[in-house]
C-alpha cells in the first residue's frame, strides 16, 4: 500500500500496484459512438470507465478509470488523484462518465415520506429532475452521512438521493426527513 505523494489525506491508502494517473501521463479522449479511451504512457486503453473510490467524501478526487478485457473481466488502469488537475475538456469527459455510472439525484424538497410494509419508506421529493418518488429500506444502511449535515438516500436500487444540508431544507420538509431519517 502506498500512500498519496503529495503527503494530503494520510488516511486514505492506496494499493501500490494502482498507478497514479496525471495530465503528463494520461490522455483522455472521446471515440467512437462517445466511447472514453485513453493513453497511459503511451499505451492505448479502449471503452474506459471511471468510477469514484469515495463517492461521498471526495467526490471530485479519487477517481478511478477502469476497463474491461474482451472475456468481461474489469481491471483497474490507474487512479486520477483530483479531476481539477486536468485540463477542462477532460473533467467534463469524466465527469460525463461518472454520471451514466452514478445516479445521484440531489433532493430540493421533500413532499412527504410514508413507511409501509412494516419497514419500507415511499418518498415523494422535488430533485433536480423535477418531482420523483422512490423507495428505500428504512433502516440505517441505507443511509450514509454526507458533510457536514447532509445525507445520502440509497433506494431499493441503489440510486442516491442527496440530501447536503438537511437543515437547509424548508421547516415542514425537515420535520417529515427527521420523522423517518433521525440518525
Amino acid at each position: 500500500m502506498i500512500k498519496p505523494a503529495d503527503g494530503k489525506d494520510a488516511n486514505i491508502v492506496v494499493p501500490a500496484e494502482a498507478g497514479w494517473l496525471a495530465p503528463e501521463n494520461t490522455t483522455i479522449f472521446e471515440g467512437l459512438f462517445s466511447a472514453l479511451h485513453c493513453t497511459v504512457n503511451g499505451e492505448l486503453h479502449r471503452s474506459v470507465f471511471a468510477t469514484r473510490l469515495f463517492p461521498v467524501s471526495f467526490p471530485e478526487e479519487y477517481i478511478s478509470l477502469r476497463d474491461t478485457s474482451a472475456d468481461g473481466k474489469v481491471s483497474e488502469i490507474g487512479i486520477i488523484r483530483r479531476l481539477a488537475d486536468f485540463p477542462e475538456d477532460t473533467g467534463r469527459l469524466l465527469r460525463d462518465s461518472l454520471n451514466r455510472y452514478y445516479h445521484e439525484q440531489t433532493i430540493r424538497r421533500v413532499h412527504n415520506v410514508r413507511c409501509r410494509y412494516g419497514g419500507l419508506l415511499f418518498f415523494d421529493v422535488e430533485t433536480q429532475r423535477g418531482r420523483e418518488e422512490f423507495v428505500m429500506w428504512w433502516s440505517y444502511d441505507c443511509t450514509e452521512d454526507y458533510g457536514q449535515n447532509g445525507k445520502v438516500l440509497l433506494d431499493i436500487d441503489e440510486n442516491r438521493y442527496v440530501v447536503p444540508d438537511v437543515d437547509a431544507l424548508l421547516a415542514a420538509d425537515r420535520r417529515r426527513f427527521r420523522k423517518h431519517i433521525y440518525w
